[in-house]
C-alpha cells in the first residue's frame, strides 16, 4: 500500500479534459476579483456571520465593489442578516445571477435556493462540495475588489473545499470569543489554516466587554483578551476586539449591517479598524504583485478567431476575437477579453493582434503569407485545428491535448 501511495506522489493520475476546463472556468472567475477574503471560526456562536456581513458592508461602504459568498451550507446566515431572505437566484446565459444587495455589494447563499428558512438541508460532504464550487464557477461574480466568505464554524468539509478552490487567497481572519470554552476549538481552526498553507490575516476577539450606556463602565461579560493572548502563543497577528454593542443585533435581526449606520461608538470604531487593516494588507499585496510584474514576466496570450463564440474556420473571416491569458507554468487560464475584429485588410491581424499582446494564434486555415507575418510579430500559429469553445482549445493545446489536422485553405 504504501508504495502504491509514493508512485501515486511521483506519478500523479492525469486529470481529464473535463477537469481542466472546470479549472480554468473557475479560474476566470477568480481572476476578476482582486481580493478574497475568508472568515473562519473553529466554533459557533461567536458571531463570524455577522463579522462577515459587517467587514463585507463596510468595505463597499468604503466605495469598493464587494461579494459576499455565504458557503454555510446547513445553517446560512446571510440572507438573513441583510433582510434579503424573499430573494431568489435568477439565471442568464447558464450562470447564475447574484443578489445585488446595494450598489457595491453582491452575496450569494444556498439560502436563495431554499423554500423557505425552514428548509433543513440534509446533504453529505461530495454535493456540498459541489454547490460551493457552483458558487464560484457559475457565478457571474463580475470585477470586484473583495470577495468575502463566510464559512460553518470547524475544518470540515466546507473550509476544507473553499481553502482548496481559493489556494491564492489572500488569507483567512479567524474570529473568536474570550472565553476558554471558545478559545479551545478556534485553536483548531489556525492549525487548519497553517497545515494547508493559507495565511492568516489575523485574530478577531468578538463580544469582548460591554460598555454600559449609563455609567460607562466596562464589564467583561465573556472575559476579555483571550483571543490577543491566543494570537500571541500562535504567532499570528490580532486584529482587535470588538465589544458587545445591543445596535449589533439590532441590526442584525433589522438586516441593515452595523457597519453601514452613522456611529461612532466603541463597536463601530472597533470594525473601522480592522477595515484600515484589511485595506493595508491588500495595499502591501498589490505592491508585491507590481514587484513582481517588474521583474520581466511575459505572460502568454492566446488569439483564437471566433464566429458565433466558436472558433472560426479561417482567422480572416472572423467576426470577433478572444484574447485569453494564461499562466504557462501552472496551465490555467487567468482571462479572457472579446475583441471585436478590425477591419479584414492585408496584413492588419498581426500587427493588430500583436498590439494586444498576443503571442499565439489558433486558427481553422491561415494563408502562408499570413503566416509569415505573424512570424515577423513573433507569434507563434497554430493550424488545423477543427471545432472548439475558446476555454476548450486553450485547455487542451496547454495540455498537449489539442487535436490539429491539415491546414484547412492557404490562401
Amino acid at each position: 500500500m504504501s508504495g502504491n501511495k509514493e508512485s501515486e506522489r511521483q506519478n500523479p493520475p492525469k486529470k481529464s479534459m473535463d477537469d481542466l476546463l472546470e479549472r480554468d472556468k473557475l479560474n476566470i472567475r477568480l481572476n476578476r476579483i482582486n481580493h478574497k477574503i475568508l472568515v473562519f471560526s473553529g466554533k459557533g456562536g461567536v458571531g463570524k456571520s455577522t463579522v462577515a456581513v459587517n467587514l463585507a458592508a463596510g468595505l463597499a461602504k468604503e466605495g469598493f465593489k464587494v461579494g459576499l459568498l455565504d458557503i454555510d451550507i446547513h445553517g446560512p446566515s446571510i440572507p438573513k442578516l441583510l433582510n434579503i431572505e424573499n430573494h431568489k437566484f435568477s439565471f442568464k446565459d447558464e450562470t447564475i445571477q447574484p443578489i445585488n444587495v446595494s450598489e457595491n455589494l453582491k452575496a450569494v447563499s444556498i439560502g436563495f435556493l431554499l423554500e423557505d428558512n425552514q428548509t433543513a438541508v440534509i446533504w453529505r460532504g461530495p454535493r456540498k462540495m459541489g454547490v460551493i464550487k457552483q458558487f464560484i464557477k457559475d457565478v457571474e461574480w463580475g470585477d470586484l475588489d473583495y470577495l468575502i466568505v463566510d464559512s460553518p464554524p470547524g475544518t470540515g468539509d466546507e473550509p476544507l473545499t473553499i481553502c482548496q478552490l481559493i489556494p491564492d487567497a489572500d488569507g483567512a481572519i479567524i474570529v473568536t470569543t474570550p472565553q476558554d470554552l471558545a478559545i479551545v476549538d478556534v485553536q483548531k481552526a489556525i492549525t487548519f489554516c497553517k497545515q494547508l498553507n493559507m495565511k492568516i490575516l489575523g485574530v478577531i476577539e468578538n463580544m469582548s466587554g460591554f460598555t454600559c450606556p449609563n455609567c460607562g463602565k466596562v464589564f467583561n461579560i465573556l472575559k476579555s483578551g483571550g483571543g490577543i493572548d491566543m494570537a500571541n502563543e500562535m504567532d499570528v497577528p490580532f486584529l482587535g476586539r470588538i465589544p458587545i454593542d445591543p445596535d449589533i443585533v439590532i441590526s442584525g435581526d433589522e438586516g441593515k449591517p452595523f457597519t453601514g449606520l452613522e456611529t461612532t461608538t466603541p463597536s463601530a470604531q472597533a470594525f473601522k479598524t480592522i477595515i484600515d487593516s484589511i485595506l493595508n494588507f491588500a495595499k502591501q499585496n498589490a505592491l508585491h504583485n507590481v514587484s513582481i510584474i517588474n521583474k520581466g514576466e511575459n505572460p502568454m496570450k492566446i488569439a483564437i478567431p471566433l464566429a458565433n463564440g466558436k472558433l472560426s474556420m479561417h482567422f480572416g473571416h472572423c467576426e470577433e476575437f478572444a484574447l485569453i491569458d494564461v499562466d504557462e507554468n501552472t496551465k490555467f487560464i487567468k482571462g479572457k477579453t472579446i475583441l471585436t475584429a478590425p477591419p479584414h485588410e492585408p496584413g492588419l491581424l498581426p500587427a493588430w493582434l500583436a498590439d494586444n499582446g498576443a503571442n499565439v494564434i489558433v486558427a481553422g486555415g491561415m494563408g502562408s503569407r499570413a503566416q509569415g507575418l505573424f512570424a515577423e510579430k513573433n507569434i507563434k500559429v497554430v493550424i488545423g485545428v477543427r471545432e472548439g469553445t475558446p476555454e476548450d482549445i486553450v485547455s487542451a493545446y496547454l495540455n498537449n491535448m489539442l487535436s490539429a489536422g491539415d491546414n484547412i485553405c492557404d490562401h
